[in-house]
């Protein structure tokens, strides 16, 4: 195993007030990534932005007001008909992020290109949202509506996220057009893979099984040439019906062809499943 660092425990205060910071820093970013991308483009791609984006072209109705309409009222009936669990950094993106807006709504356009919009827009979007989901709290709206809507009629939270946004985005497409109804697509698959990035992070790892005739020799060699751990988990052979242990190691990527090369030299018949392993928590790879 790699050796742990000393890492001390945040103290509770300075753990609660960063959370807060990352509600702050990531609501303001979705904010000036509205107001820059996503609303001179007409992109409405879910959410209460979304809402405020088509209310604002057939009414001419403030974007930060709708916003605020929409979300105070959501947050309110979350906590009346779901319970507490929202907090206070809920409340704080709630009405932060509007507050931005607002603040933003004179900034001028970076671009008027509605698939850049789109994009980027996306990608800002998931990344502000992204930011506010590491401080273990959200920016409400429409994401308490679905939750709203799954905890009384049965359906999955992701159904009734994806009923909204899809309605959202419909009404787009009819209020402008297809394209952009379109183009909202794009900007709303883009904001999910992006929340997911930030989430799950850039670095990937891989976790390889390993079957061989030789295990002892087969851990004693990844544990003293790659300075990694091993989980021996048991298995039977499906023809023989013998015990059959499985070795399991997890490696960072860059380590994996030398896995490889290792366990083939060892035994070059060992059977060998590699999967990638999108986040690694604990000793060795990065804290939770």
């Amino acid at each position: 195993m790699k050796k742990r660092r000393n890492n001390k425990a945040l103290n509770p205060t300075l753990e609660k007030l960063i959370e807060y910071l990352y509600v702050i820093i990531g609501s303001g970013i979705v904010a000036v990534s509205f107001n820059v991308f996503l609303l001179p483009n007409r992109v409405a791609s879910g959410g209460v932005s979304g809402i405020s984006t088509i209310l604002d072209a057939i009414l001419g109705w403030e974007p930060a007001f709708v916003q605020w309409a929409f979300n105070i009222p959501l947050f309110i009936a979350g906590v009346v008909l779901l319970g507490r669990q929202y907090g206070y950094k809920t409340l704080v993106g709630t009405i932060f992020l509007p507050f931005v807006v607002f603040l933003t709504k004179d900034v001028e356009a970076w671009t008027m290109d509605p698939l850049l919009g789109s994009l980027f827009g996306g990608i800002g979007v998931g990344l502000g949202l992204g930011i506010v989901f590491r401080g273990n709290a959200s920016t409400g709206g429409t994401d308490l509506a679905a939750q709203i809507i799954h905890k009384f009629t049965g359906l999955s939270l992701g159904t009734c996220v994806a009923m909204i946004d899809g309605l959202i985005v419909l009404s787009a497409a009819i209020v402008f057009d297809i394209e952009r109804g379109l183009y909202a697509l794009i900007g709303l698959y883009v904001t999910s893979k992006t929340i997911d990035l930030v989430q799950v992070g850039i670095g990937r790892s891989k976790m390889a099984l390993i079957i061989t005739n030789q295990q002892e020799e087969v851990r004693e060699a990844i544990l003293n040439k790659i300075d990694r751990g091993v989980t021996k988990l048991s298995a039977y052979g499906g023809y023989t019906d013998q015990e059959r242990p499985i070795i399991m190691c997890v490696v960072d990527q860059t380590e994996f062809t030398k896995l490889k090369q290792l366990v083939q030299s060892v035994d070059p018949s060992a059977f060998v499943i590699v999967m990638d392993a999108s986040e690694v928590l604990g000793e060795g790879f990065k804290r939770a």
